[in-house]
């Protein structure tokens, strides 16, 4: 399998506006003046609006397939629901798009849907997260290294604990989905043979609600003085911990730590402010990469099988440097 590292920092993709609104279930634009046959036509199945990190991701998206940019697109956010989202691909295929985009809740399940659209003709691009099916079956995929981004996360924690005793829990993302299960095993292969423990491991679905009643849940049980570090899949749920934190009477950031991946616009705020202890990038404005792996794919051009984008880390002094100037 090809892989291709793109160093997609804010000089390739900070250019992207973030001006369509709306995250809402579903939604199409239609092609209107677009030109006829010259519009191309492409269903993209979104996860749902979970996280400031998926909204960004859905304008950036919106943005690249533009009518302006010549796509006509078809919107549909699956909320999270597995089953929801494989019955919007089908739905796609069923109206003879051009081309679909998936950004999939989940790495398995994927086979036979794949299989209908390869059959019917219709090129398959992944965005952000990764299947299990054979690689056969879509033509492309871009996103971020999600075990990278555990490794990084936890070379971090390393570092700050050293041969320190530290009791952590996990806020984990999506059950089954691939930044869940790649950031878990990369932190894990990080922090291996050091006195960081992990105590406790519970998903929060990557939301702020979800991480805030975990959280609430682990305070509960270890108690302030029993929880050293946070690590958590995604910002949104470090920032529902911090609710939960704070709600206990505890100063996040310095009686229990948290280390995040995302590093959007809140979660970098409250980096700045010493909620946050360290956060890695996992960057969602990945709409150009994906319009332009559609338009090659269409007009029979070789593609690379895996395109990543490189992702940057922050500590509270280097994001204080950066926040007014993110897009998101």
């Amino acid at each position: 399998m090809q892989k291709k590292t793109l160093l997609a920092g804010f000089a390739l993709l900070g250019a992207l506006a973030l001006t369509a609104t709306g995250c809402a279930g579903t939604d199409s634009s239609a092609g209107g003046d677009g030109g006829g046959d010259d519009v191309v036509t492409v269903g993209f199945a979104q996860t749902g609006s979970e996280s400031g990190w998926r909204s960004a991701n859905t304008e950036s998206m919106k943005e690249a397939f533009s009518t302006e940019n010549g796509f006509e697109l078809i919107f549909n956010a699956a909320d999270n629901d597995t089953a929801a989202q494989i019955a919007a691909v089908r739905d796609f295929i069923n109206q003879g798009v051009d081309a679909i985009v998936i950004a999939p809740i989940v790495e398995d399940g994927w086979d036979d849907v794949l299989q209908e659209a390869a059959d019917a003709g219709i090129p398959v691009v992944l965005e952000d997260r990764t299947v299990s099916a054979s690689d056969d079956l879509y033509a492309s995929w871009v996103g971020l290294d999600f075990k990278k981004e555990g490794v990084m996360a936890g070379e971090w924690a390393a570092e700050a604990f050293a041969d320190t005793p530290t009791k952590m829990v996990v806020l984990e993302g999506t059950t089954g989905s691939a930044p869940a299960n790649d950031r878990a095993e990369g932190f894990d292969e990080a922090v291996k043979g050091t006195a960081i423990e992990k105590i406790d491991s519970q998903t929060g679905d990557f939301t702020r609600d979800g991480g805030k009643t975990v959280m609430e849940g682990f305070l509960q049980k270890y108690g302030v003085d029993g929880i050293d570090l946070v690590y958590a899949h995604n910002d949104d749920m470090a920032l529902g911990a911090i609710e939960a934190i704070e709600a206990a009477g505890a100063e996040p950031g310095v009686d229990i730590q948290i280390v995040s991946i995302d590093a959007v616009k809140d979660g970098m705020q409250a980096l700045v402010d010493g909620k946050i202890n360290y956060i890695v990038e996992c960057n969602p404005l990945l709409g150009e990469l994906a319009a332009g792996l559609v338009t090659d794919v269409l007009a029979g051009e070789d593609v690379e099988k895996e395109v990543y984008v490189e992702d940057q880390t922050f500590t509270q002094e280097q994001a204080a440097e950066v926040i007014d100037s993110r897009p998101y």
